[in-house]
């Protein structure tokens, strides 16, 4: 594995909160993993807070609620964002975006949140497994093998 792409995935696996594979051969992933996670999102200047700030309010403005729950996720994990202040950033969002927009990011965090407290409730992590499956579906169209 190349220094860009070990990079990329460590700063992927800290973005997401959990440790992706690396998958070979993937055109998509390869730029997904290699570009945005290996220059863009290692690039100085910017906080992973405001990183993931910016990221939470564009998959919101497309109403794209999955990735969102991906982030909210992340933001929860790394201690990013308290629920609190994720519930303040889906109200604020609401005024630009529209209520069906806000609504959809606020309901995303209530969802993570009753997710996290009940898998807290029974002693158990969040579900990475999915999580993971969610981020390489997202960036190559197809599920790991449960090999």
């Amino acid at each position: 594995m190349d220094e860009l792409r070990a990079k990329g995935l460590a700063k992927m696996n800290e973005v997401y909160g959990w440790e992706m594979p690396n998958i070979e051969g993937d055109p998509y992933f390869d730029l997904t993993v290699d570009h945005l996670f290996g220059t863009i999102w290692n690039k100085p200047g910017l906080s992973m807070r405001e990183k993931r700030l910016m990221t939470l309010s564009a998959v919101t403005a497309v109403g794209q609620q999955d990735l969102a729950e991906i982030q909210v996720n992340a933001a929860l994990f790394n201690g990013e964002f308290t629920e609190e202040e994720l519930k303040d950033i889906a109200i604020f969002l609401t005024q630009y975006l529209g209520f069906p927009l806000g609504s959809g990011l606020n309901g995303t965090v209530s969802k993570v949140v009753a997710k996290r407290r009940k898998a807290a409730e029974k002693g158990q992590a969040e579900d990475r497994k999915a999580n993971v499956n969610a981020a390489v579906k997202m960036n190559t169209g197809s599920e790991l093998d449960d090999k």
